[in-house]
């Protein structure tokens, strides 16, 4: 498939001899809100204003849950533990570690935990003791280094990520119990399943109409309420409905019409990605990490997150796609079209490496090195563009802030699996084409 002409750019951008400058400053993602939701067509608003009405109702009612058990206590507990989360919910342990105590402390954490809503809060080791009345459903996940006007600011600082699906929470604590409960036959592991099962309806009452997600619900506001690719959430969610629809994953214990809905929720998001993917000059190209719920416009998330398109996130929703039992065709056009941007975007000869405590992590010539793909492309040129914590935006990564630099993957090799994943898919599509 020939590639974008756009992409003839690239190379003009690393040869470059020129100090790079700024070339624009990141705006701040849109909120879903009622008044946007009332500026729709009319035959656009009953979705939209039933499913803000449904977050609003489970917001209030989450908050009361918790007023009502801290009422009487002289003093409340102290916030949850922060950390790392899915380290402490393996998933790849043989079947019957997850029936040992190890397993069952885990679980006994993961349903003290669950929000009233039935999600999970992110960044929560879940190998400590279980929930007190009165604590906070989730750790502490605001940002230490927000200042005024941050997008990272939470609206309410205690009330922030209560229900997520950053960081594969929610995904990872309904696979965990559904290992668990696998284990425990019977009346023993009701209480597992039944968590799992309302840990899925909170996803399902969470996706949005068009069939994406939003990074937190019930809503939190700012680029929370954009449909979420950034690590793989999305995906992850819809990957997780199909396997609930064929009772994969040990989640065969589901009602059917449990079953029924997740596979509907899976045919959404497909649909979602298939009308997300940018295009440019007519051809389907990349995903950004975030998409404005109502507009699908990309959209900006932290202060050096731009609305731009992402390698990374882009490649797990072509290895998505591309695992889907019976593509239809626009799906496997999306798929060809994705594979030819990434492949055409690809640097070689270029290393991301740390080359002194002063100069940091920087973009340097290595013969023989790559392939390498930047983080973010601008969504009508596919030039590589780079955020700072100040808003501003670049167009080389060597004139960001030491401390962005050396903080984030600016550069890497995400779409390496996926490529590869791509010939045996294509050859596939060769010898059975439907």
């Amino acid at each position: 498939m020939p590639c974008i002409r756009a992409l003839a750019l690239l190379a003009l951008v690393l040869s470059s001899t020129t100090h790079a400058a700024q070339i624009g400053t990141i705006a701040p993602a849109r909120a879903l809100t009622a008044e946007r939701v009332a500026a729709l067509p009319a035959a656009q608003r009953a979705p939209w204003q039933a499913y803000l009405a449904r977050s609003d109702a489970q917001r209030a009612a989450d908050r009361a849950a918790l007023a009502a058990e801290r009422q009487g206590l002289a003093a409340w507990p102290a916030p949850p533990e922060g950390g790392h989360a899915e380290a402490s919910m393996p998933l790849d342990r043989p079947a019957a570690w997850y029936g040992g105590e190890a397993a069952l402390a885990v679980a006994r954490n993961i349903l003290s935990f669950q929000t009233p809503a039935g999600g999970w809060g992110k960044n929560q080791p879940r190998d400590r003791a279980p929930r007190l009345r009165g604590q906070a459903f989730v750790a502490d996940n605001n940002s230490k280094r927000a200042t005024p006007g941050d997008f990272d600011t939470a609206q309410d600082a205690q009330w922030s990520y209560v229900g997520t699906i950053d960081n594969d929470a929610t995904i990872t604590e309904i696979r965990f119990l559904a290992r668990v409960a696998a284990q425990h036959p019977g009346e023993a592991g009701g209480v597992y399943r039944q968590a799992a099962e309302r840990g899925l309806r909170y996803l399902l009452a969470a996706q949005f109409p068009n069939g994406g997600w939003p990074q937190v619900w019930p809503l939190q506001g700012g680029y929370h309420d954009a449909i979420t690719l950034n690590d793989n959430a999305l995906v992850e969610v819809a990957e997780l409905m199909g396997w609930a629809a064929r009772g994969e994953a040990e989640l065969g214990f589901l009602p059917a019409a449990l079953k029924a809905a997740a596979a509907a929720a899976e045919e959404r998001a497909v649909q979602l990605l298939l009308a997300t993917q940018i295009r440019i000059e007519g051809r389907p190209t990349l995903w950004a990490q975030q998409h404005d719920a109502l507009t699908l416009e990309p959209a900006s998330a932290r202060n050096y997150e731009p609305p731009a398109l992402s390698s990374g996130e882009s490649a797990r929703a072509l290895l998505f796609l591309m695992s889907l039992p019976h593509p239809a065709p626009a799906v496997v056009e999306a798929v060809h079209a994705g594979i030819a941007t990434l492949k055409g975007l690809a640097v070689r000869d270029r290393a991301w490496v740390r080359v002194d405590e002063a100069l940091g992590r920087r973009l340097v010539e290595q013969p023989g090195a790559g392939p390498l793909w930047a983080r973010y492309y601008d969504a009508g040129t596919l030039k590589p563009v780079f955020g700072d914590r100040d808003k501003s935006l670049h167009d080389d990564v060597n004139d960001i802030s030491l401390e962005r630099r050396n903080g984030y993957a600016w550069w890497g090799t995400w779409p390496v699996k996926t490529l590869a994943a791509y010939e045996a898919w294509a050859a596939q599509r060769l010898r059975h084409p439907s």
